[in-house]
């Protein structure tokens, strides 16, 4: 019964860190895309006021 439970926390465990890990690491990239492409829409709009 002990091993079972041992296996079965592994077995489950590990993904549910790794999920959790790569969650974490993808957030910060998420907000620096965001913070991106904000900047270049500022940009793009800086650029046709300045043509008309």
């Amino acid at each position: 019964m002990e091993e079972n439970l041992l296996n079965s926390m592994a077995n489950v465990g590990f993904p549910i860190a790794l999920t959790i890990f790569l969650l974490l690491r993808m957030e910060s990239k998420l907000e620096s895309l965001t913070q991106a492409i904000t900047e270049l829409t500022q940009q793009v709009k800086s650029v046709e006021q300045e043509g008309r």
